[in-house]
């Protein structure tokens, strides 16, 4: 018996209304049986001697099918073998079964071309997939060259902004190296001034020494020298006149001796003669011992001028001994002058160095960054070529997985005509007949059956979109319950030989590729283009982020700012996150809420509420520290709050209450100076000078608050909790910075301490003091008063800034038409602002002076232009809540901001004050910005010492008008 391969679903489209067919074996007589449906007749073909042999039959796999084609041996159909000849009816009848056969056949053809134009019509939907495969790719490929170009775009903005980044570095050097050449040029300029009045001090000292000594030393020479050619002129006088008087003599003597010659020749008596020369001689011995007493007088004369010489020798020795002395200190100034200029010479080559040193450093960061900014877009870009190569070879792939499909609906085609022939050939062929067939019954792939094939079957589908995910349980649950029955699959082997079914040996399951047993391709899933475009669009997007925040960083932070506890990065803008009611409500949910608002608007920093438990609900009389559920909200509402604001690059601020505390508990006496929570501290933690709390501590280093017991700093241990609590609240709960409360009550030493050991980010003290009134009015010099708010900042090290109250007190007259309040003699700002701008906070109205308590509150009408002051000019301006979100001005304070912003206004920026009167106020910040204030008529045109072109930002009319520099 020839093997016949059979589709399990051939029958079901070849053979729509005959499913079953049964055939005799050919050797004498047989019978033909046509089966349709169950209800339709049979057609029977008798042969002459045709002898029918045991049925066979061949079933379909639908076990719903009745429908069984027999060849029945009916004795009464039976003929002879010896018959030979045939009836003419049952020829008649063998003829329309021939015919009947004929037309069955013809329908078969048409059904096979019928198949044939729905392959035909396959083809061209493949086609068409193909061509929107084609064109889903050329998009892809457009969208890839898209984000290439902006890549590049990107790329090229990146470079210029490096280039950008470069001059300005380079400008930078040369400022600085201006500035370093500008400091060295005032430095010597400043030692030339202080060291010239010593110098010429000390020359024209040494000159008056000199000149003095010389006097002396003349002086002396000069007595020296007339004294002693006195004493010689007198010598040789008195030495001529003895030697005059000693020639006289000796020539009275020859007289005398001529004369005795002669009275002896004429005889003189000679004894008279000898008497006069004795008298003579006596004479002579006389002048020679007053001759002998002169000398000895000359000679004591003499010694005496030597004496007197040795004397001015010894005087000049002492002049040229303090010469000398004046020269060596001279000498010695000038060498230290010397090294001191040398020293500041080398701290300035230090700090040029230096400088310079940090140029390079941050050129080098500069620099790596922007390599590793480039380094970034080069690999992004690089996953975009492979994302890109991935999205082709994947593309590749779903070509190959279609022509796999082509292919294999090639072969199930040729598949279908081999069964159309298979099963034409059993209509027209005949069957050998074998004993051991007799009684089997065929049925195609063991029982079971593939889906339909029509256009509406998943096998279709399959066909034509290409191959999905693995079948889910579901989709195998709704296909079981649509598929039809077939014989159940015999598992035991005696059983299955023993079986009247028996399976035609068709082509096996991976020989045939069936889609609809087909596992999942990593190749050939359709998915995996929507998901590498997902892909893509990630990375686009996450690089585009990227680059913008790069670039809006870039234009954020030209240049690295150092951050201190006493300034922030100088360009702070603080915001009171909350009023005295803010406690009414869930604060912290709701203040959540409003980060991105204040961020949007400019602000840097918000200032959050007291975090303690406290006595009052406002928070400001703090009892357990490590307790932080307030009426504000929970820790959790706290944490969630500084989260949102760390989100939104908003510094958070504690207000920090340190000065007093509310005990928990009584002492023995009946005071309330016990305290509890994890901080059980006790009176010794309590200044003894406090008055109401029996405190056993230090005195107090400040005003006493007289509410609450008062804290006693200099308690070793008090400082030792409060660090360890700083501690905890700046890095557990996040805290950036603090608002200090009442800095008043203890000393700034303290304070600095505190913020040593927390290192907050910024810091602000409270250190609210009256101001000087006289006769009701406000005095015009209020030095005294920001003199003490500046003393605390100073003994605080700077480490904190203080609220500028003096500039809140002078605005509230100022602004009424008295302008000339906002300048000092010195051409500075009155407030704290004039002395020291980069510890000042500028603000106008808080929670104690404004809001439901009003203790000072700023004047309504003059809102505006009190905010236009305080944005405007150096220092950290301070907003208020109220006057943000409900006094309608939030429109106001943004353009302010924005001002401020585009200036470049911080906190050290500089002032030049033109006009401040009764008409108006007129000053210059910074370099970029001009303020007008009042109902002067001005404008930058008008000003002859202000250069440059100005264009107007804001124009308020009376109120204010602000200029910016073009």
């Amino acid at each position: 018996m020839g093997v016949f391969v059979l589709p399990s679903s051939a029958f079901g489209v070849l053979l729509p209304h005959s499913p079953v067919v049964s055939l005799g074996t050919l050797h004498g007589q047989f019978h033909l049986v046509l089966g349709g449906s169950s209800n339709r007749k049979r057609k029977n073909l008798l042969t002459g001697n045709w002898q029918c042999r045991p049925k066979i039959v061949v079933a379909s796999n639908r076990d719903n099918s009745k429908d069984n084609v027999t060849d029945d041996e009916d004795g009464s159909l039976l003929g002879s073998y010896e018959m030979l000849e045939m009836k003419e009816d049952e020829l008649v009848e063998t003829r329309r079964a021939l015919s009947e056969v004929k037309a069955r056949q013809a329908a078969l053809e048409k059904e096979r071309d019928q198949l044939l134009e729905d392959f035909a019509s396959s083809e061209a939907k493949q086609k068409e997939y193909v061509a929107s495969v084609l064109h889903d790719k050329e998009l892809a490929v457009s969208e890839l060259e898209s984000t290439k170009s902006l890549f590049h775009q990107k790329l090229q903005e990146s470079v210029k902004e490096k280039f950008a980044l470069e001059s300005k570095l380079i400008l930078a050097r040369q400022d600085a190296v201006e500035l370093a050449v500008q400091v060295e040029k005032l430095a010597e300029v400043a030692f030339r001034q202080a060291t010239s009045h010593i110098l010429e001090d000390a020359k024209l000292r040494v000159s008056a020494a000199e000149t003095l000594a010389a006097e002396s030393a003349f002086q002396i020479d000069e007595q020296i020298r007339k004294s002693t050619e006195g004493t010689i002129f007198s010598i040789i006088e008195e030495s001529n006149d003895a030697i005059n008087k000693a020639l006289d003599v000796a020539e009275n003597a020859i007289d005398e001796a001529t004369q005795a010659v002669a009275v002896f020749t004429d005889a003189v008596n000679p004894i008279d003669v000898i008497a006069s020369a004795q008298s003579e001689n006596i004479k002579l011995q006389g002048a020679v011992s007053d001759l002998e007493a002169q000398l000895l007088v000359s000679e004591s004369e003499l010694d005496r001028l030597k004496l007197e010489l040795q004397q001015a020798q010894v005087q000049a020795n002492a002049a040229e001994l303090r010469s000398s002395n004046a020269e060596k200190a001279l000498l010695e100034f000038q060498e230290l002058s010397r090294k001191k200029a040398l020293e500041q010479e080398e701290e300035i080559r230090s700090l040029l160095e230096k400088i310079k040193k940090e140029a390079v450093e941050r050129k080098k960061v500069l620099s790596k960054a922007f390599k590793a900014e480039l380094e970034s877009i080069k690999a992004a870009v690089d996953a975009s070529k492979e994302i890109t190569c991935s999205r082709d070879n994947a593309y590749m792939r779903r070509c190959e997985a279609l022509q796999r499909s082509l292919r294999t609906s090639e072969s199930a085609l040729k598949m279908w005509r081999q069964r159309a022939e298979m099963a034409q050939s059993l209509l027209l062929k005949e069957r050998s007949e074998k004993e051991d067939d007799e009684g089997v019954i065929y049925i195609a792939n063991g029982g079971r059956i593939d889906l339909l094939t029509d256009d509406d079957s998943q096998k279709w589908k399959l066909l034509s979109y290409g191959p999905r995910k693995e079948i889910p349980q579901w989709m195998a649950r709704r296909i079981r319950s649509i598929r039809p029955k077939f014989p159940p699959r015999k598992t035991d082997i005696s059983k299955a030989l023993n079986s009247n079914f028996k399976s035609l040996e068709l082509p096996k399951l991976d020989e045939v590729w069936s889609i609809a047993q087909e596992k999942l391709r990593e190749g050939d899933m359709l998915t995996e283009h929507v998901i590498e475009k997902e892909v893509i669009e990630k990375k686009r997007k996450a690089l585009e982020r990227a680059l913008q925040q790069k670039t809006v960083k870039w234009k954020r932070i030209p240049e690295e700012t150092k951050i201190e506890p006493g300034t922030g990065t100088g360009r702070e803008i603080v915001f009171q996150g909350f009023n005295w009611e803010s406690w009414r409500r869930q604060w912290y949910q709701e203040l959540a809420f409003k980060a991105a608002d204040l961020s949007h608007s400019g602000i840097t920093a918000v200032w959050l509420p007291p975090p303690t438990q406290s006595v009052a609900p406002q928070g400001y009389m703090p009892s357990d520290l490590y307790n932080l559920n307030s009426s504000y909200g929970s820790v959790e509402d706290l944490k969630s709050c500084i989260e949102e604001m760390h989100s939104q690059e908003l510094l958070a601020l504690g207000d920090i209450v340190l000065n007093h505390r509310c005990a928990h508990k009584q002492s023995p006496n009946g005071v309330w100076n016990i305290f509890g929570g994890k901080l059980a501290w006790g009176p010794e933690a309590i200044v003894c000078d406090d008055p109401n709390f029996q405190g056993r501590g230090n005195p107090s280093s400040g005003d006493i608050f007289h509410a609450a017991p008062n804290v006693d700093h200099s308690q070793h241990f008090v400082r030792k909790d409060v660090k360890e609590w700083l501690y905890w609240l700046r890095n557990d709960i996040g805290y950036d910075g603090w608002r200090l409360d009442f800095v008043r009550g203890f000393s700034g030493t303290f304070v600095k301490e505190y913020i040593e050991a927390s290192n907050p980010a910024f810091a602000i003290g409270e250190y609210w003091d009256s101001m000087a009134y006289e006769h009701g009015n406000l005095c015009y010099n209020q030095d005294s008063h920001r003199q003490r708010i500046v003393n605390w900042i100073n003994a605080t090290g700077g480490t904190s800034s203080a609220f500028d109250v003096t500039t809140k007190g002078i605005l509230h007259s100022a602004l009424h038409d008295q302008y000339w309040r906002l300048i000092d003699p010195q051409g500075k700002p009155t407030g704290v602002m004039g002395w020291w701008p980069s510890r000042a906070c500028t603000f106008l109205e808080n929670h104690d002076t404004g809001s439901t308590q009003g203790h000072w509150p700023f004047p309504r009408d003059k809102l505006t232009q009190g905010y236009a002051y305080i944005l405007t000019h150096p220092g950290t301006p301070v907003i208020f809540y109220d006057h943000f979100y409900e006094f309608g001005i939030r429109d106001v304070l943004t353009e302010l901001i924005e001002a401020r912003r585009r200036a470049g206004i911080h906190c050290r920026s500089s002032v030049k004050i033109y006009h401040a009167n009764t008409e108006g106020y007129v000053a210059q910040v910074g370099n970029m910005l001009v303020i007008k204030l009042g109902h002067f008529d001005w404008n930058p045109s008008k000003e002859n010492q202000l250069d440059g072109r100005w264009q107007k930002f804001i124009d308020k009319g009376v109120d204010y008008q602000i200029w910016l520099r073009q």
